[in-house]
């Protein structure tokens, strides 16, 4: 997956489409981010990788994402392999039951994680950081 974007900065977040607070915020700031960096957002990818795929489907993820941003992308997989990337990432997420079977929320880690353009992991982005905070270090990843 990540390969497919060699050459490009990478910010990989992991969320839900539900998510009432965090992950919309996060977009959000990603996008504004992104704007603030002008002519090198085109180098830019934000991806966007489903922690609740038993509603989040790739038809609402291609919906959801670009929402936010026209060049973002919605990632989802099967159950054990949205497990599996998290573990790799070590990310964090529990399913938490709401009033009926499928009002539940997912409690998770809220953070992104940068990719240089060569594909290494180089920074983790924390939900509060600022758009321009973010695009700063950006512009430094994009040289």
């Amino acid at each position: 997956m990540l390969a497919d974007y060699r050459g490009r900065v990478v910010v990989l977040f992991f969320g839900y489409t539900h998510c009432p607070d965090v992950c919309p915020t996060t977009l959000t700031q990603l996008a504004q981010a992104r704007r603030l960096l002008g002519p090198d957002a085109g180098r830019v990818q934000v991806l966007f990788v489903t922690l609740d795929p038993e509603r989040d489907t790739a038809q609402l993820l291609a919906r959801y994402a670009p929402a936010f941003d026209p060049s973002f992308v919605g990632l989802t997989g099967t159950q054990p392999q949205i497990e599996a990337a998290a573990r790799e990432f070590k990310v964090f997420f529990q399913k938490v039951t709401g009033p009926t079977s499928d009002s539940y929320t997912l409690d998770h880690s809220s953070g992104s994680f940068v990719f240089d353009p060569q594909g290494r992991i180089r920074l983790y982005l924390p939900d509060r950081a600022q758009p321009d905070q973010i695009a700063a270090d950006l512009k430094r990843l994009l040289g």
